[in-house]
């Protein structure tokens, strides 16, 4: 018999419904095949019980009965987690998607926002003042997972990593404490916030982030597209080194999406693409345009002035949950003639549209923070690369992590020696010290203090 036979039983259900406000769901009750999707749809597992958290106190009530039932925990914000951290067989799932609440201070340019609200949630709110902090670039993404563990986004050569943003958050720790933390030395919990700001889900339920936020409304967007050529990846890398931080510029390479304004011979050929944000003045647009035009022959551009939020939502559609995804990540010192290379090779090979790769410019605001002043410790990185076959089918991802492993194999010698803990899948425990470099053992330390025994492990683990 299991231990989960032996302590999960109808008395423990009975006593977390008597605990919690929001709803809890076990398999055989209806909802339930709702309840444990996830965004990717190559993870498949049957928890215990999902537990939909409607406030701190239900988040608290479930931490005990995990820790006291001696179960698995998974926490989910968004369901994004590519390596399916956000559920789990047998256990209990906390889904804090019901608390969504934001709060914006337009004076302080401050925003508090529960821990399962979306990037579109915090984005809307903030915009009705004017105002927006670094976000993801696929609007359905939670913003628990993003900032813990960095966090990259259109805005982060200018303002920073969300995690750099983030100014307090309220945690529910491993032994049921509900905490507040900030970034001030003389709080108790300071080196709480410090792990938060990058070490990932190991140190707790984060149940409402504060966020600094900055003057930026509408902004000059959206995608060029070009040939897949090393000339045009190479004067990429000269716009990204030349250019004011204020201009956000995402690298796509893949295959050409069915866009109508992309000619319909590029769709579903080689190709590469910028995505531009600025977020400087109006006035300097057409210098933008001109210096987008000079990376290589354009096939076709959809670049204008639109709402920041909106520029968080042109791969949703690309992007819907249910794809089967499968991931790998690099860092590197600027663009190397032989990631370059590599792109370029490697991208031709793409197995579908979805399977873009996508390299984030982390320079500029990321470097002025000191390596050891948050958990990210890559502050010396230039670029951040995410690859992923993403399929519609389960049997298409497995053929393709072939592909996924070989485009990493190639970008190694030109890579630094950690990754982005978002960009990594489940097979990279082994990589965890690396990502955290000289942060590593201080990460062990704040992880005995706040979860002796493992609680949360459900993640790319840090064991104390």
């Amino acid at each position: 018999m299991t231990t989960l036979a032996r302590t999960w039983d109808g008395a423990a259900a009975e006593r977390l419904r008597e605990a919690v406000h929001g709803d809890i769901v076990q398999p055989g009750e209806p909802g339930y095949d709702e309840a444990r999707t996830v965004y990717n749809a190559m993870i498949d597992k049957r928890p215990a019980v999902v537990v939909r958290a409607a406030d701190a106190g239900d988040v608290i009530a479930t931490v005990n009965l995990a820790r006291e039932q001696d179960l698995a925990l998974a926490v989910r914000g968004g369901a994004h987690s590519v390596s399916g951290y956000g559920t789990c067989d047998d256990g209990v799932v906390l889904d804090l998607s019901g608390m969504r609440g934001v709060r914006v201070a337009p004076t302080a340019r401050t925003a508090w926002a529960e821990g399962g609200c979306t990037w579109a949630d915090v984005n809307h709110a903030t915009h009705a003042f004017g105002l927006a902090t670094t976000g993801g670039v696929v609007s359905s993404t939670g913003i628990g997972g993003l900032t813990t563990g960095g966090g990259m986004g259109h805005l982060a050569r200018s303002c920073g990593l969300v995690c750099d943003n983030l100014v307090a958050a309220d945690v529910v720790v491993a032994d049921g404490s509900f905490l507040t933390c900030t970034g001030d030395p003389d709080d108790e919990n300071a080196d709480l916030f410090w792990a938060l700001r990058g070490g990932g889900g190991n140190f707790g339920v984060v149940t409402s982030f504060a966020y600094r936020l900055h003057p930026v409304a509408d902004i000059l967007g959206g995608p060029t597209f070009y040939p897949l050529d090393v000339d045009v990846l190479r004067r990429y890398r000269e716009l990204v080194a030349e250019s004011d931080e204020r201009l956000g510029a995402l690298l796509v390479v893949g295959l050409g999406p069915p866009l109508p304004f992309l000619p319909e011979r590029w769709h579903g050929r080689p190709l590469c693409g910028v995505v531009a944000c600025w977020a400087g003045p109006e006035a300097q647009d057409d210098e933008i345009r001109a210096r987008l035009a000079g990376l290589g022959p354009v096939l076709g551009q959809h670049v204008g002035r639109m709402p920041y939020p909106v520029i968080n939502t042109l791969f949703d559609e690309l992007l819907p949950a249910g794809l089967f995804h499968y991931w790998k990540g690099t860092f590197s010192k600027g663009l190397p003639d032989g990631a370059i290379d590599a792109y370029v090779e490697y991208g031709a090979e793409s197995p579908s549209i979805q399977s873009s790769t996508v390299v984030f410019p982390i320079d500029g605001a990321c470097h002025r923070v000191a390596p050891e002043s948050t958990a990210f410790a890559y502050r010396d990185a230039d670029f951040s690369t995410a690859i992923s076959p993403t399929l519609p089918t389960r049997d298409e991802c497995v053929a393709n992590k072939d592909w996924v492993r070989r485009f990493a194999e190639a970008l190694r010698p030109h890579s630094m020696e950690g990754a982005y803990v978002n960009f990594m899948g489940e097979d990279d425990q082994d990589r965890v010290r690396a990502n955290y470099r000289q942060n590593y053992d201080r990460l062990t330390t704040v992880k005995r203090r706040y979860d002796p025994s493992n609680l949360f492990r459900l993640n790319h683990n840090i064991a104390p």
